[in-house]
């Protein structure tokens, strides 16, 4: 075979890998997606379990990096602390280990089969889930496919003395090191690296001895998309790469010493006799399951050393930030999603904390928190356009159609959670108002708006809970526009009523203007409310039955 034909040819079986191993980690990703983002929900500070956590995930989306710098984007977010992370990312590089191990099974012989069979899932049955099975499948027939490729490129290579003294040369630590450590940061990924050096042995180009050290130098290399992705973050999420890193150089340096001082390489060979794929996917194995044996107990050195490394403290967040969105988390969808939801969810509750503060004010005087309110509307301001901003970037992911459809709706939701905002501003505004002018509202409008704000809180809290549930209720949804209606019919009686108490005299002007308004910014909120409530149902206002009786407003 020319040089050339098999550049070519070697080329194009490292684009099949590369891209079978993305189409079936994304199949998996998608088909997990729930029970993916309820494992990172749980991550506790426990860190075998977060160990346990990263190796689950990393094992469903086929790499690490990626993990690595999804716990990057979660510890600058501040989701996760470092101490959680360090167990994460542990467990994520023996995750790693699951696509070298796949690969020594060596099922080329069905590869063709399992193209054609995944392919006509993707191609021909239109449930979503079936077509991201059919991604796994298609996914792992491309994988081998390439890998064959490769594999009979390099066969050649074999025979060559000159390859074969290059090769051989890779038994020197250092070189075989710097090797792996290379090849593996250009190509971002621990696992494909592995997969071309188990190629190389499959066609017999290496063996062990000389591929050991090389192996070595590609756990070192994994660490560069996580470093590249920390910069530019806070203290924490890069000290975050930084015990990324000097978990894997304690590794390779831990083998190398092992390997030059025992017959390391020999014993592996003997558990996989004549089969060098097998043998690089033990030591890979190996590897990261002692040093995490070893240095999990002992994260909390890791931790210190690395706040030497990186000495300081972040500043305080501003209440005007994302808490719970980072770029870094959108290169995993299910993930970004379940983000999305929590951010939209804390914009939800400030607008209902505000709400709650501006009616004290209006309704007992208490003027303590005005600031509070202004600082607070600015806040769900922020947070509007900062999630719109995500919306878009989210939007342009591969997603469930559900998540697609949630998605969807959520801008009309920021909308809204942003207008009751604006009208809990209004209500402090009316206080001001009241207090500048030296009045105060009379018992009986006290008692009026005491129980309009109840029914319009009551039913906040409500629309808040049925998008935080997502899921369709239409019962839920009928109650509330059951209750909206009450408010709307309520509303126009106070009205009526109050402008025959300011034509009996009973009201002052200023008094009662501002409670006038007051009522009309009730119902508005209320309307709102209305419209998160039905954000979360595909169902229409006139298929909707209210079985929960709703009482009126008692308007006195």
């Amino acid at each position: 075979m020319e040089i050339g034909s098999m550049l070519m040819q070697l080329a194009g079986g490292l684009g099949l890998f590369l891209f079978g191993m993305k189409l079936m980690g994304d199949g998996l990703e998608m088909a997990a997606g729930s029970k993916l983002r309820g494992m990172i929900e749980r991550l506790t500070k426990n860190k075998y379990m977060g160990a346990l956590v990263g190796l689950v995930v990393t094992a469903v989306i086929q790499s690490s990096s990626a993990t690595t710098v999804m716990v990057v984007g979660f510890v600058n977010a501040g989701l996760m602390n470092l101490a959680q992370a360090v167990g994460v990312i542990m467990g994520a590089n023996i995750g790693t280990t699951v696509t070298g191990v796949m690969i020594a099974i060596n099922l080329t012989a069905i590869a063709p089969l399992a193209v054609l069979i995944g392919v006509v899932m993707i191609s021909f049955i239109k449930r979503n889930s079936v077509k991201h099975i059919g991604q796994i499948i298609a996914g792992f027939g491309i994988l081998f496919m390439g890998m064959k490729m490769m594999s009979t490129a390099m066969e050649p290579l074999s025979e060559s003395e000159v390859f074969t003294s290059l090769m051989t040369s890779f038994s020197n630590p250092l070189l075989g090191v710097l090797v792996g450590l290379v090849f593996t940061a250009i190509i971002q990924s621990s696992s494909a690296s592995v997969g071309v050096l188990q190629a190389l042995g499959a066609a017999g180009a290496i063996t062990l001895p000389s591929a050991i050290y090389v192996i070595y130098g590609q756990n070192i290399g994994t660490c560069v998309t996580a470093l590249i992705s920390s910069v530019g973050t806070s203290k924490t999420a890069r000290r975050t790469a930084v015990v990324h890193l000097m978990f894997n150089v304690f590794g390779a340096i831990l083998f190398i010493v092992i390997s030059m001082l025992f017959p390391f390489a020999e014993l592996v060979q003997r558990i996989a006799p004549g089969n060098v794929m097998a043998q690089i996917s033990i030591v890979h194995v190996i590897f990261n399951i002692v040093c995490t044996a070893i240095m999990l107990p002992l994260s909390s050195l890791l931790v210190k050393v690395a706040c030497k490394v990186i000495p300081g403290s972040d500043p305080v967040k501003s209440s005007n930030s994302l808490a719970y969105l980072d770029a870094r988390i959108l290169s995993t969808p299910p993930v970004a999603v379940a983000q999305l939801f929590k951010e939209v969810d804390r914009m939800g509750q400030l607008a209902k904390e505000t709400l709650g503060m501006a009616m004290d004010a209006l309704i007992t005087q208490d003027n303590t928190k005005v600031d509070q309110i202004y600082e607070n509307e600015n806040t769900i301001n922020f947070l509007n356009r900062g999630i719109a901003e995500y919306l878009v970037k989210i939007n342009g992911l591969d997603l469930e159609d559900y998540d697609r459809q949630a998605l969807g709706s959520m801008y009309h939701v920021i909308s809204d959670m942003e207008r009751i905002g604006d009208h809990s501003e209004n209500l402090c505004e009316l206080a001001q108002t009241l207090k500048k002018s030296k009045q105060k509202f009379s018992p009986w409008a006290v008692e009026q708006a005491t129980e309009m704000r109840n029914r319009v809180e009551a039913m906040l809290e409500e629309a808040l809970q049925m998008f935080a549930s997502r899921e369709t209720q239409p019962q839920m949804a009928a109650d509330i526009n059951r209750r909206e209606e009450i408010i709307d019919d309520a509303t126009q009686e106070l009205k009526d009523l109050h402008i025959e108490r300011l034509n009996q005299g009973k009201c002052s002007v200023v008094a009662g203007t501002v409670f006038m308004d007051m009522l009309t910014n009730l119902e508005r909120i209320a309307d709102h409310c209305t419209n998160i409530a039905y954000s979360m149902t595909n169902q229409k206002n006139h298929e909707l039955q209210s079985t929960i009786p709703v009482e009126p407003v008692a308007v006195r």
